[in-house]
């Protein structure tokens, strides 16, 4: 029985999605805070909440191979990683696979040391693990398209750093592979992009295939992050993605391994794809 936490999002999903294509619904089950958002996928699926560790024993009986997709909620996220970690320890669990951040126990990101502290205590389990150091998704800079066609401009505080992001898609099969080769306990795997670019150069792909001016604009970090405020994202949100760029400056999201495309045995995909399939909506 191989289970996913964090069901009903985007990444979770479309591993459940990607492990249909190569293994029984009735050995797949959806984990998610209201599993009822999860029915349409055609799996099994049982409440599980990072917040609630009292639905966490339940959720993981029976269970051989656990992915662990990584909250969301900054500042939380280390020790709802724990209740779970604890809770696949007393479940039996026999592989625990967990979303990490590319080179996390290094990264400048801010977002960096809550994921090195869920993987020392995963590691310190005594659960065999392995860790998918993930690196961007190329949808966390497409999602702005829009905003930069009605602007002209692509905002950012990355400077000429180098991201090789690759597209959401390609880290869940990523995932889905990890949780049905055999072999992979004790692996860490650095996971980016093929290919790397630059936000000059997604602006000027963006601008290429659209047919309309778009040059990236580069501010400093806190005036980003004014930016991302004053157009209504939540101030923690904001903080987030200004110090993203701004470890992008620092080389953060820069990766020439090709982990993943080995891992998933075929090219990542490109960033001019994502854009394509961004403005086609």
């Amino acid at each position: 029985m191989i289970a996913i936490t964090g069901a009903s999002g985007q990444l979770g999903r479309l591993v459940i999605q990607d492990l249909l294509r190569r293994a029984p619904a009735s050995r797949i089950l959806a984990l998610a805070r209201k599993p009822a958002s999860v029915q349409d996928l055609g799996v099994q699926s049982r409440p599980a909440d990072y917040e609630r560790p009292e639905t966490l024993a339940a959720a993981l009986a029976g269970v051989d191979k656990l992915l662990l997709i990584s909250s969301n909620e900054m500042g939380r996220r280390a020790a709802q990683h724990k209740a779970v970690i604890d809770a696949a320890r007393e479940a039996g669990v026999k592989l625990l696979v967990y979303t990490s951040v590319l080179r996390a126990d290094t990264s400048p990101l801010g977002l960096a040391p809550e994921h090195a502290e869920t993987e020392a205590y995963l590691k310190a389990s005594g659960i065999p693990f392995v860790i998918l150091r993930n690196g961007w998704y190329t949808e966390n800079y497409t999602a702005s398209i829009p905003s930069a066609l009605a602007h002209g401009a692509f905002l950012g505080s990355a400077g000429g750093g180098r991201i090789a992001s690759a597209a959401r898609a390609d880290y869940a099969a990523a995932a889905a592979a990890v949780l049905l080769l055999d072999g992979q306990a004790g692996k860490t795997y650095e996971l980016a992009g093929d290919t790397s670019y630059t936000l000059t150069d997604l602006a000027a792909e963006i601008a290429r295939q659209s047919g309309k001016p778009v040059v990236y604009k580069d501010l400093p970090e806190a005036e980003f992050k004014g930016v991302l405020v004053g157009v209504g994202l939540p101030e923690g949100l904001a903080a987030l993605l200004s110090d993203s760029d701004a470890g992008v400056a620092k080389g953060a999201l820069q990766d020439e391994g090709r982990q993943l495309s080995r891992l998933i045995g075929r090219a990542t995909t490109p960033m001019a794809v994502s854009v394509e399939a961004a403005l086609k909506g």
